[in-house]
């Protein structure tokens, strides 16, 4: 291992040295011929350099630019239509090489692009950020998704739960990682530094997040947890600074109830499936008077998706809605139950990003909670209603199976009744 970070730090300070020299010839180049000089390149050495160049020359681009560049990519650097033809006709049933020849030749040249963008030390987390600029390029261009998805191919392998550390942060975790938490908090505004202290330092809080190899200081996802005595009914009693503490001891119930992706070069690398299931580990491990498992979650596409005014809400509903001050809190309720239950994408998933992520996860849809969420955010989003989803672990794989193969929902008699 220390011979192997040895080479990589020499190999590390030659790129350096040829960059600099290059830099001193002028030889920079245009950011594109560095991507195609590099496809190109055959010495390690070499490539670093050109691989170095590269990345800071995209760095500096404008985002005008950084979006130029990738459609000339996505043009440029696609499949060799010639050798696939070739590789193809050449195939014949049971011919296992000849398929493997197919699959290779079928990869485009930009997969191949970013593996080599990758052996700059460090070029991961660089990597990440590029693909959150191709991200916001890619709202107005849609020719970019075939090489978004190239990316996303390689972080699904790059990411993977194999490589991934949970962490449990408190006090004693350094200051720039703590700074991040409370930047990429994304549920519930950590308001400055004594309000992260009662998030990570009480007694009966946790909070737990997922870091990569390659990114050691930049937590991925996190997830935070209140151990209480009681499923909760709103957000208040668990993040304000003067509600009840309890000891540890006492809990029976763990709520996690924020779920933070922190990066977002990695939508649509599912993390948190895996960081759920790690961390009731965590806490059973810790403590064995912990019962039961629940979130408390936002209903973040409720009222847009209720004042587009669906076929499947009553004239009672779509009366309450019109009112001057919305409707009122079991109003709310009963039509979160029926977006809950009812409101489905096109392929059949749950409509609601939140819902979707706890039900695939296997979680059961177990209350919703009118007037839970009082901040502009909770009204503007869902008039204040929350949701439990239960995560129990005699119906977790059955609940997920269901909802796999036929989106079928698990919920309680209770919110059943109240969509009905």
């Amino acid at each position: 291992m220390a011979n192997s970070s040895f080479l990589s730090d020499m190999m590390a300070r030659v790129a350096q040295s040829g960059w600099r020299r290059r830099a001193r010839a002028g030889d920079t180049g245009d950011t594109f011929d560095l991507f195609q000089r590099l496809l190109g390149d055959e010495g390690e050495a070499s490539g670093l350099v050109t691989a170095m160049q590269a990345l800071a020359q995209f760095e500096a681009h404008s985002p005008e630019d950084k979006k130029r560049l990738f459609v000339k990519i996505a043009e440029e650097c696609s499949v060799d239509d010639a050798a696939l033809a070739k590789a193809i006709a050449e195939y014949s049933p049971g011919d296992a090489d000849a398929a493997r020849r197919i699959h290779y030749v079928a990869e485009p040249r930009s997969l191949e692009l970013i593996r080599r963008l990758n052996r700059v030390p460090g070029a991961t987390a660089r990597l990440v950020d590029m693909r959150a600029d191709l991200l916001s390029a890619l709202r107005d261009t849609p020719a970019l998704k075939g090489l978004d998805m190239d990316y996303q191919h390689l972080f699904a392998s790059w990411f993977n739960r194999g490589f991934l550390e949970i962490r449990k942060i408190d006090w004693h975790t350094p200051a720039d990682i703590l700074e991040k938490i409370i930047t990429y908090e994304a549920v519930h505004e950590i308001n400055g530094w004594d309000d992260l202290r009662q998030r990570v330092a009480d007694p009966d809080r946790r909070l737990f997040a997922f870091f990569h190899p390659a990114m050691p200081s930049d937590p991925l996802i996190f997830v935070e947890v209140a151990l209480t005595r009681v499923i909760p009914a709103a957000i208040d009693a668990i993040i304000r600074s003067d509600r009840d503490r309890i000891s540890p001891a006492e809990a029976t119930t763990a709520v996690f109830y924020s779920i933070s992706n922190c990066q977002k070069g990695l939508r649509g690398v599912s993390f948190g499936n895996f960081l759920i299931k790690q961390v009731v580990a965590e806490l059973q491990a810790e403590l064995s008077n912990l019962k039961t498992f629940v979130t408390l979650s936002p209903v973040p596409g409720l009222r847009k998706w209720a004042e587009s005014r669906p076929d499947m809400l009553t004239p009672e509903d779509l009366a309450a809605i019109d009112q001057e001050d919305g409707p009122s809190f079991d109003d709310a309720r009963r039509i979160a139950a029926r977006y809950l239950l009812r409101a489905r994408r096109p392929h059949g998933s749950a409509h609601d990003p939140v819902a979707h992520f706890h039900l695939g996860n296997g979680a059961t849809l177990h209350r919703v909670h009118a007037a839970a969420d009082l901040s502009p955010n909770g009204r503007a989003n869902s008039w204040g209603v929350m949701v439990n989803y239960l995560y129990d672990g005699s119906s977790i794989e059955a609940n997920h199976q269901a909802y796999a193969t036929d989106h079928s929902i698990s919920a309680s008699a209770e919110v059943r009744k109240l969509a009905d």
